[in-house]
Protein backbone atom coordinates (compact mmCIF):
# COMPACT_ATOMS: atom_id res chain seq x y z
CA UNK A 1 0.00 0.00 0.00
CA UNK A 2 3.00 2.25 0.41
CA UNK A 3 5.57 3.46 -2.07
CA UNK A 4 9.12 2.48 -2.86
CA UNK A 5 11.81 5.02 -2.03
CA UNK A 6 11.95 6.12 -5.69
CA UNK A 7 8.17 6.50 -5.94
CA UNK A 8 8.18 8.40 -2.66
CA UNK A 9 10.81 10.79 -4.06
CA UNK A 10 8.72 11.24 -7.23
CA UNK A 11 5.71 12.28 -5.17
CA UNK A 12 7.82 14.56 -3.00
CA UNK A 13 9.10 16.22 -6.19
CA UNK A 14 5.52 16.44 -7.49
CA UNK A 15 4.52 18.20 -4.26
CA UNK A 16 7.43 20.63 -4.73
CA UNK A 17 6.53 21.41 -8.36
CA UNK A 18 2.79 21.75 -7.75
CA UNK A 19 3.54 24.03 -4.78
CA UNK A 20 5.53 26.27 -7.14
CA UNK A 21 2.67 26.12 -9.68
CA UNK A 22 0.12 27.03 -6.98
CA UNK A 23 2.23 30.01 -5.94
CA UNK A 24 2.43 31.23 -9.54
CA UNK A 25 -1.25 30.58 -10.23
CA UNK A 26 -3.30 30.32 -7.00
CA UNK A 27 -6.67 30.08 -8.79
CA UNK A 28 -6.00 26.85 -10.72
CA UNK A 29 -8.10 24.03 -9.20
CA UNK A 30 -6.17 21.33 -11.12
CA UNK A 31 -2.87 22.21 -9.40
CA UNK A 32 -4.46 21.87 -5.95
CA UNK A 33 -6.16 18.62 -6.93
CA UNK A 34 -2.95 17.11 -8.31
CA UNK A 35 -0.97 18.14 -5.26
CA UNK A 36 -3.76 16.58 -3.18
CA UNK A 37 -3.15 13.26 -4.97
CA UNK A 38 0.59 13.48 -4.27
CA UNK A 39 -0.19 14.15 -0.59
CA UNK A 40 -2.54 11.14 -0.53
CA UNK A 41 0.20 8.94 -1.95
CA UNK A 42 2.61 10.06 0.77
CA UNK A 43 -0.04 9.62 3.50
CA UNK A 44 -0.30 13.33 4.33
CA UNK A 45 -4.07 13.06 4.52
CA UNK A 46 -4.61 16.37 6.32
CA UNK A 47 -2.77 18.31 3.60
CA UNK A 48 -4.57 16.28 0.90
CA UNK A 49 -7.94 17.21 2.40
CA UNK A 50 -7.04 20.91 2.54
CA UNK A 51 -5.94 20.94 -1.13
CA UNK A 52 -9.03 19.06 -2.38
CA UNK A 53 -11.24 21.49 -0.43
CA UNK A 54 -9.35 24.46 -1.95
CA UNK A 55 -9.78 23.02 -5.47
CA UNK A 56 -13.55 22.86 -4.89
CA UNK A 57 -13.65 26.42 -3.53
CA UNK A 58 -12.10 27.54 -6.82
CA UNK A 59 -14.32 25.36 -9.01
CA UNK A 60 -17.31 23.64 -7.42
CA UNK A 61 -17.94 21.64 -10.63
CA UNK A 62 -14.48 20.05 -10.62
CA UNK A 63 -15.36 16.36 -10.13
CA UNK A 64 -11.82 15.17 -9.38
CA UNK A 65 -11.84 17.52 -6.40
CA UNK A 66 -14.81 15.65 -4.88
CA UNK A 67 -13.06 12.38 -5.55
CA UNK A 68 -9.86 13.50 -3.81
CA UNK A 69 -11.72 15.02 -0.88
CA UNK A 70 -13.69 11.80 -0.40
CA UNK A 71 -10.47 9.78 -0.45
CA UNK A 72 -8.86 12.06 2.15
CA UNK A 73 -11.88 11.84 4.43
CA UNK A 74 -11.97 8.04 4.06
CA UNK A 75 -8.33 7.81 5.12
CA UNK A 76 -9.11 10.01 8.12
CA UNK A 77 -12.08 7.85 9.11
CA UNK A 78 -14.58 10.63 8.30
CA UNK A 79 -16.92 8.31 6.45
CA UNK A 80 -20.07 10.47 6.34
CA UNK A 81 -18.21 13.39 4.78
CA UNK A 82 -16.63 10.99 2.26
CA UNK A 83 -20.02 9.49 1.38
CA UNK A 84 -21.45 12.90 0.53
CA UNK A 85 -18.66 13.54 -1.99
CA UNK A 86 -18.87 10.07 -3.52
CA UNK A 87 -22.58 10.67 -3.98
CA UNK A 88 -21.80 13.81 -5.96
CA UNK A 89 -19.35 11.91 -8.18
CA UNK A 90 -21.80 9.05 -8.83
CA UNK A 91 -24.58 11.49 -9.74
CA UNK A 92 -22.40 13.25 -12.30
CA UNK A 93 -20.77 10.05 -13.57
CA UNK A 94 -23.40 7.30 -13.26
CA UNK A 95 -21.37 4.94 -15.49
CA UNK A 96 -18.12 5.23 -13.54
CA UNK A 97 -17.72 1.71 -12.07
CA UNK A 98 -14.82 2.74 -9.87
CA UNK A 99 -16.79 5.59 -8.28
CA UNK A 100 -19.83 3.37 -7.79
CA UNK A 101 -17.71 0.73 -6.04
CA UNK A 102 -16.21 3.27 -3.66
CA UNK A 103 -19.62 4.79 -2.96
CA UNK A 104 -20.98 1.33 -2.06
CA UNK A 105 -17.97 0.51 0.15
CA UNK A 106 -18.26 3.81 1.98
CA UNK A 107 -22.04 3.50 2.34
CA UNK A 108 -21.57 0.06 3.89
CA UNK A 109 -19.18 1.46 6.51
CA UNK A 110 -21.49 4.40 7.34
CA UNK A 111 -24.41 2.01 7.87
CA UNK A 112 -22.26 -0.33 9.99
CA UNK A 113 -21.16 2.60 12.17
CA UNK A 114 -24.76 3.76 12.59
CA UNK A 115 -25.80 0.24 13.58
CA UNK A 116 -22.95 0.02 16.13
CA UNK A 117 -23.97 3.38 17.60
CA UNK A 118 -27.60 2.26 17.88
CA UNK A 119 -26.61 -0.91 19.72
CA UNK A 120 -24.23 1.00 22.00
CA UNK A 121 -26.91 3.48 23.03
CA UNK A 122 -29.48 0.72 23.54
CA UNK A 123 -27.53 -0.90 26.31
CA UNK A 124 -24.52 -0.13 28.39
CA UNK A 125 -21.80 -1.81 26.43
CA UNK A 126 -21.22 -5.30 27.74
CA UNK A 127 -17.76 -6.78 27.60
CA UNK A 128 -17.19 -9.68 25.24
CA UNK A 129 -15.72 -11.45 28.28
CA UNK A 130 -19.22 -11.68 29.81
CA UNK A 131 -20.51 -13.68 26.87
CA UNK A 132 -17.61 -16.15 26.75
CA UNK A 133 -17.64 -19.48 28.56
CA UNK A 134 -13.93 -20.19 28.50
CA UNK A 135 -14.11 -23.02 31.04
CA UNK A 136 -16.38 -25.07 28.81
CA UNK A 137 -14.59 -24.31 25.55
CA UNK A 138 -13.18 -27.66 24.51
CA UNK A 139 -9.88 -28.13 22.77
CA UNK A 140 -10.39 -30.87 20.19
CA UNK A 141 -8.13 -33.93 20.28
CA UNK A 142 -6.76 -33.22 16.82
CA UNK A 143 -5.28 -29.89 18.00
CA UNK A 144 -1.60 -30.53 18.66
CA UNK A 145 -0.51 -26.93 19.20
CA UNK A 146 0.61 -25.08 22.34
CA UNK A 147 -1.75 -24.83 25.32
CA UNK A 148 -1.57 -22.63 28.41
CA UNK A 149 -0.71 -24.45 31.62
CA UNK A 150 -3.64 -24.02 34.04
CA UNK A 151 -4.58 -20.91 32.09
CA UNK A 152 -1.08 -19.44 32.66
CA UNK A 153 1.53 -18.31 30.13
CA UNK A 154 4.93 -19.99 30.71
CA UNK A 155 8.30 -19.62 28.97
CA UNK A 156 7.73 -23.02 27.34
CA UNK A 157 4.30 -21.94 26.06
CA UNK A 158 5.84 -18.77 24.58
CA UNK A 159 8.59 -20.71 22.78
CA UNK A 160 6.08 -23.26 21.48
CA UNK A 161 3.62 -20.57 20.35
CA UNK A 162 6.30 -18.64 18.45
CA UNK A 163 7.42 -21.83 16.66
CA UNK A 164 3.79 -22.67 15.87
CA UNK A 165 3.25 -19.17 14.43
CA UNK A 166 6.46 -19.45 12.38
CA UNK A 167 4.86 -22.42 10.60
CA UNK A 168 1.80 -20.23 9.89
CA UNK A 169 -0.45 -22.21 12.21
CA UNK A 170 -3.16 -20.75 14.46
CA UNK A 171 -3.32 -21.40 18.18
CA UNK A 172 -6.64 -22.75 19.45
CA UNK A 173 -9.25 -20.01 19.94
CA UNK A 174 -9.52 -20.96 23.62
CA UNK A 175 -5.80 -20.16 24.09
CA UNK A 176 -6.17 -16.87 22.20
CA UNK A 177 -9.15 -15.90 24.38
CA UNK A 178 -7.27 -16.86 27.56
CA UNK A 179 -4.37 -14.59 26.58
CA UNK A 180 -6.71 -11.69 25.75
CA UNK A 181 -8.77 -11.96 28.94
CA UNK A 182 -5.61 -12.13 31.08
CA UNK A 183 -4.04 -9.23 29.17
CA UNK A 184 -7.15 -7.09 29.67
CA UNK A 185 -7.13 -7.86 33.39
CA UNK A 186 -3.43 -6.99 33.72
CA UNK A 187 -3.46 -3.84 31.56
CA UNK A 188 -6.60 -2.42 33.21
CA UNK A 189 -4.71 -2.28 36.53
CA UNK A 190 -1.91 -0.12 35.09
CA UNK A 191 -1.80 3.70 35.18
CA UNK A 192 -2.03 5.74 31.95
CA UNK A 193 1.54 6.90 32.58
CA UNK A 194 3.79 4.00 33.57
CA UNK A 195 6.85 5.02 35.62
CA UNK A 196 9.90 2.79 35.97
CA UNK A 197 13.37 3.08 37.44
CA UNK A 198 16.40 1.47 35.84
CA UNK A 199 19.25 0.68 38.22
CA UNK A 200 22.83 1.72 37.32
CA UNK A 201 23.58 -1.72 35.87
CA UNK A 202 20.27 -2.22 34.01
CA UNK A 203 19.32 -1.51 30.42
CA UNK A 204 16.03 -1.53 28.52
CA UNK A 205 15.48 -2.04 24.77
CA UNK A 206 12.95 0.34 23.21
CA UNK A 207 11.31 -0.67 19.92
CA UNK A 208 9.06 1.38 17.65
CA UNK A 209 6.25 0.35 15.27
CA UNK A 210 6.18 -3.34 14.32
CA UNK A 211 2.96 -3.28 12.19
CA UNK A 212 2.24 -6.98 11.81
CA UNK A 213 5.80 -7.81 10.67
CA UNK A 214 6.09 -10.96 12.77
CA UNK A 215 9.26 -12.35 11.22
CA UNK A 216 11.05 -9.01 11.74
CA UNK A 217 9.88 -9.01 15.38
CA UNK A 218 11.51 -12.43 15.82
CA UNK A 219 14.63 -11.05 14.15
CA UNK A 220 14.81 -8.37 16.88
CA UNK A 221 14.71 -11.15 19.49
CA UNK A 222 17.41 -13.09 17.59
CA UNK A 223 19.69 -10.04 17.51
CA UNK A 224 18.93 -8.65 20.94
CA UNK A 225 17.86 -11.67 23.01
CA UNK A 226 14.45 -12.88 24.14
CA UNK A 227 12.59 -10.80 26.73
CA UNK A 228 13.43 -11.76 30.33
CA UNK A 229 13.84 -10.04 33.69
CA UNK A 230 17.49 -9.46 32.71
CA UNK A 231 16.53 -8.22 29.23
CA UNK A 232 13.53 -5.85 29.52
CA UNK A 233 11.73 -4.39 26.49
CA UNK A 234 9.35 -1.53 25.75
CA UNK A 235 7.31 -1.72 22.50
CA UNK A 236 6.03 1.72 21.59
CA UNK A 237 2.67 1.07 19.86
CA UNK A 238 1.44 0.23 16.34
CA UNK A 239 1.82 -3.52 16.76
CA UNK A 240 -0.92 -4.25 14.20
CA UNK A 241 -2.22 -3.22 10.73
CA UNK A 242 -0.34 -2.99 7.44
CA UNK A 243 1.61 -6.26 7.76
CA UNK A 244 -0.01 -9.68 7.24
CA UNK A 245 0.88 -11.16 10.63
CA UNK A 246 -0.65 -8.71 13.09
CA UNK A 247 -2.37 -11.47 15.06
CA UNK A 248 0.94 -13.29 15.56
CA UNK A 249 2.73 -10.09 16.59
CA UNK A 250 0.10 -9.00 19.11
CA UNK A 251 -0.39 -12.42 20.73
CA UNK A 252 3.39 -12.76 21.07
CA UNK A 253 3.66 -9.32 22.69
CA UNK A 254 0.67 -9.91 24.99
CA UNK A 255 2.13 -13.31 25.89
CA UNK A 256 5.43 -11.76 26.97
CA UNK A 257 3.58 -9.05 28.90
CA UNK A 258 1.78 -11.80 30.86
CA UNK A 259 4.99 -13.80 31.37
CA UNK A 260 7.06 -10.80 32.53
CA UNK A 261 4.58 -8.12 33.68
CA UNK A 262 7.24 -6.02 35.45
CA UNK A 263 9.89 -5.95 32.72
CA UNK A 264 8.01 -6.12 29.41
CA UNK A 265 6.14 -2.94 28.51
CA UNK A 266 3.59 -2.03 25.83
CA UNK A 267 2.24 1.42 24.95
CA UNK A 268 -0.74 2.21 22.75
CA UNK A 269 -0.26 3.55 19.22
CA UNK A 270 -2.73 5.28 16.91
CA UNK A 271 -3.25 1.88 15.23
CA UNK A 272 -4.55 0.26 18.40
CA UNK A 273 -7.90 1.86 17.57
CA UNK A 274 -11.10 0.73 15.82
CA UNK A 275 -11.03 3.19 12.91
CA UNK A 276 -7.47 2.29 11.94
CA UNK A 277 -8.07 -1.45 12.35
CA UNK A 278 -11.06 -1.21 10.05
CA UNK A 279 -9.09 0.58 7.34
CA UNK A 280 -5.65 -0.99 7.56
CA UNK A 281 -6.17 -4.70 7.96
CA UNK A 282 -6.26 -5.90 11.56
CA UNK A 283 -10.04 -6.25 11.81
CA UNK A 284 -10.14 -8.17 8.52
CA UNK A 285 -7.28 -10.40 9.62
CA UNK A 286 -8.91 -11.35 12.94
CA UNK A 287 -12.27 -12.00 11.28
CA UNK A 288 -10.54 -14.23 8.72
CA UNK A 289 -8.41 -16.12 11.26
CA UNK A 290 -10.98 -16.23 14.09
CA UNK A 291 -14.23 -14.24 14.51
CA UNK A 292 -15.74 -10.74 14.71
CA UNK A 293 -16.28 -11.39 18.43
CA UNK A 294 -12.55 -11.88 18.96
CA UNK A 295 -11.84 -8.59 17.18
CA UNK A 296 -14.24 -6.91 19.64
CA UNK A 297 -12.24 -8.30 22.53
CA UNK A 298 -8.97 -7.07 20.99
CA UNK A 299 -10.59 -3.64 20.76
CA UNK A 300 -11.45 -3.77 24.48
CA UNK A 301 -7.89 -4.80 25.41
CA UNK A 302 -6.32 -2.07 23.25
CA UNK A 303 -8.30 0.56 25.17
CA UNK A 304 -6.44 -0.40 28.34
CA UNK A 305 -2.92 -0.07 26.90
CA UNK A 306 -1.00 2.68 28.76
CA UNK A 307 -0.30 5.88 26.79
CA UNK A 308 3.19 6.88 27.96
CA UNK A 309 6.14 5.69 30.02
CA UNK A 310 8.62 7.67 32.07
CA UNK A 311 12.07 6.20 32.71
CA UNK A 312 14.05 7.36 35.77
CA UNK A 313 12.00 10.57 35.83
CA UNK A 314 14.09 11.81 32.88
CA UNK A 315 12.97 10.18 29.63
CA UNK A 316 9.38 10.20 28.39
CA UNK A 317 8.28 7.64 25.79
CA UNK A 318 5.05 7.87 23.79
CA UNK A 319 3.93 6.72 20.35
CA UNK A 320 3.14 10.04 18.66
CA UNK A 321 4.51 13.08 20.42
CA UNK A 322 3.90 16.29 22.34
CA UNK A 323 0.85 18.45 22.75
CA UNK A 324 -1.27 20.97 20.84
CA UNK A 325 -1.06 23.33 23.83
CA UNK A 326 1.66 24.29 26.30
CA UNK A 327 1.41 23.57 30.00
CA UNK A 328 0.70 19.82 29.91
CA UNK A 329 2.31 18.10 32.90
CA UNK A 330 3.14 14.49 33.74
CA UNK A 331 0.34 14.71 36.28
CA UNK A 332 -2.11 15.52 33.46
CA UNK A 333 -0.98 12.31 31.74
CA UNK A 334 -1.49 10.28 34.91
CA UNK A 335 -5.09 11.53 35.04
CA UNK A 336 -6.11 10.59 31.47
CA UNK A 337 -9.11 8.25 31.36
CA UNK A 338 -7.79 6.07 28.57
CA UNK A 339 -10.36 3.25 28.37
CA UNK A 340 -11.96 4.57 25.18
CA UNK A 341 -11.44 5.24 21.49
CA UNK A 342 -9.19 8.31 21.31
CA UNK A 343 -10.91 11.70 21.01
CA UNK A 344 -10.25 14.01 18.02
CA UNK A 345 -8.19 16.44 20.12
CA UNK A 346 -6.56 16.87 23.52
CA UNK A 347 -3.58 15.18 25.25
CA UNK A 348 -4.68 11.58 24.62
CA UNK A 349 -5.05 12.27 20.89
CA UNK A 350 -1.68 14.08 20.77
CA UNK A 351 0.20 11.28 22.54
CA UNK A 352 -0.95 8.89 19.80
CA UNK A 353 -0.85 11.15 16.73
CA UNK A 354 1.42 14.23 16.79
CA UNK A 355 4.73 14.61 14.90
CA UNK A 356 7.80 16.80 15.35
CA UNK A 357 8.67 19.51 12.80
CA UNK A 358 12.03 21.28 12.26
CA UNK A 359 10.71 24.85 12.61
CA UNK A 360 9.70 26.45 15.91
CA UNK A 361 6.08 26.68 16.99
CA UNK A 362 3.22 24.41 16.01
CA UNK A 363 1.48 23.81 12.73
CA UNK A 364 -1.46 21.90 11.29
CA UNK A 365 -0.73 18.19 11.10
CA UNK A 366 0.06 16.71 7.68
CA UNK A 367 -2.01 13.72 8.89
CA UNK A 368 -5.15 15.73 9.57
CA UNK A 369 -5.13 14.74 13.26
CA UNK A 370 -3.39 16.48 16.22
CA UNK A 371 -0.49 18.83 15.36
CA UNK A 372 3.18 19.18 14.48
CA UNK A 373 5.44 20.60 17.19
CA UNK A 374 8.77 22.39 16.90
CA UNK A 375 12.04 22.30 18.91
CA UNK A 376 10.92 25.21 21.13
CA UNK A 377 7.75 23.30 22.11
CA UNK A 378 9.89 20.27 23.03
CA UNK A 379 12.35 22.40 25.00
CA UNK A 380 9.57 24.09 27.03
CA UNK A 381 7.82 20.81 27.79
CA UNK A 382 11.04 19.14 28.95
CA UNK A 383 12.07 22.10 31.13
CA UNK A 384 8.63 22.37 32.77
CA UNK A 385 8.58 18.63 33.53
CA UNK A 386 12.30 18.29 34.45
CA UNK A 387 12.89 15.77 31.67
CA UNK A 388 15.95 15.26 29.43
CA UNK A 389 14.40 14.05 26.16
CA UNK A 390 11.47 12.22 24.56
CA UNK A 391 11.44 9.00 22.53
CA UNK A 392 8.59 8.50 20.06
CA UNK A 393 7.82 6.35 16.99
CA UNK A 394 4.93 6.79 14.50
CA UNK A 395 7.01 7.72 11.42
CA UNK A 396 9.06 5.61 9.00
CA UNK A 397 12.70 6.72 8.94
CA UNK A 398 15.20 5.54 6.28
CA UNK A 399 17.77 4.62 8.97
CA UNK A 400 15.18 3.24 11.43
CA UNK A 401 15.72 6.17 13.79
CA UNK A 402 16.19 9.93 13.75
CA UNK A 403 17.46 12.44 16.30
CA UNK A 404 15.93 15.94 16.05
CA UNK A 405 15.20 19.03 18.18
CA UNK A 406 18.84 19.35 19.31
CA UNK A 407 18.93 15.76 20.52
CA UNK A 408 15.78 16.19 22.60
CA UNK A 409 13.34 14.32 20.33
CA UNK A 410 14.21 10.81 19.13
CA UNK A 411 12.14 8.74 16.69
CA UNK A 412 12.51 4.95 16.57
CA UNK A 413 10.78 2.72 14.01
CA UNK A 414 11.16 -1.07 14.08
CA UNK A 415 9.39 -2.27 10.90
CA UNK A 416 12.18 -2.58 8.30
CA UNK A 417 11.25 -2.42 4.60
CA UNK A 418 7.85 -1.22 5.81
CA UNK A 419 4.96 -2.72 3.83
CA UNK A 420 7.57 -4.65 1.80
CA UNK A 421 8.25 -1.51 -0.21
CA UNK A 422 9.91 1.31 1.69
CA UNK A 423 13.47 -0.02 1.79
CA UNK A 424 14.01 1.50 5.27
CA UNK A 425 16.08 -0.04 8.04
CA UNK A 426 14.52 -0.89 11.39
CA UNK A 427 16.07 0.14 14.71
CA UNK A 428 15.81 -0.27 18.45
CA UNK A 429 17.36 1.74 21.28
CA UNK A 430 19.27 0.65 24.36
CA UNK A 431 18.95 2.92 27.39
CA UNK A 432 21.15 2.20 30.39
CA UNK A 433 20.34 3.24 33.95
CA UNK A 434 23.89 4.54 34.43
CA UNK A 435 23.71 7.42 31.91
CA UNK A 436 20.38 7.19 29.99
CA UNK A 437 22.34 7.80 26.79
CA UNK A 438 20.50 6.32 23.79
CA UNK A 439 22.44 3.69 21.87
CA UNK A 440 21.01 2.84 18.44
CA UNK A 441 20.97 -0.59 16.83
CA UNK A 442 19.89 -0.97 13.21
CA UNK A 443 18.71 -4.05 11.36
CA UNK A 444 17.30 -4.99 7.97
CA UNK A 445 14.21 -6.95 6.97
CA UNK A 446 14.18 -10.75 6.85
CA UNK A 447 12.16 -12.89 4.40
CA UNK A 448 8.59 -13.82 5.29
CA UNK A 449 5.85 -15.96 3.74
CA UNK A 450 4.02 -14.15 0.96
CA UNK A 451 0.58 -13.40 2.42
CA UNK A 452 -1.41 -10.33 1.34
CA UNK A 453 -2.54 -7.92 4.10
CA UNK A 454 -6.33 -7.69 4.45
CA UNK A 455 -6.68 -3.95 4.41
CA UNK A 456 -9.57 -2.00 2.98
CA UNK A 457 -6.99 0.74 2.41
CA UNK A 458 -5.05 -1.63 0.15
CA UNK A 459 -8.07 -2.20 -2.05
CA UNK A 460 -8.43 1.58 -2.29
CA UNK A 461 -4.79 1.81 -3.35
CA UNK A 462 -5.24 -0.90 -5.96
CA UNK A 463 -8.25 0.93 -7.33
CA UNK A 464 -5.99 3.93 -7.83
CA UNK A 465 -7.83 5.83 -5.18
CA UNK A 466 -4.98 6.49 -2.82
Amino acid sequence: ALLSEDENKDYENAIKYYSEAVEANPTNAVYYSNRSLAYLRTECYGYALADATKALEIDKNYIKGYYRRATSNMALGKFKAALKDYETVVKVRPNDKDAKMKYQECNKIVKQKAFERAIASDEIKKSVVDSLDIENMTIEDEYTGPKLEDGKVTAKFMNDMVEWFKDQKKIHRKCAYQILISAKDLLSKLPSLVEITLKETEKISICGDTHGQFYDLLHIFDLNGLPSPANPYLFNGDFVDRGSFSLEVILTLFGYKLLYPDCFFLLRGNHETDNMNQMYGFEGEIKAKYTAQMFQLFSEVFQWLPLAQCINGKVLVMHGGLFSEDGVTLDDLRKIERNRQPPDSGPMCDLLWSDPQPQNGRSVSKRGVSCQFGPDVTERFLTENKLDFIIRSHEVKPEGYEVTHNGKCITVFSAPNYCDQMGNKGAYIHLRGSDLKPEFHQFTAVPHPNVKPMAYANSLMQMGMM
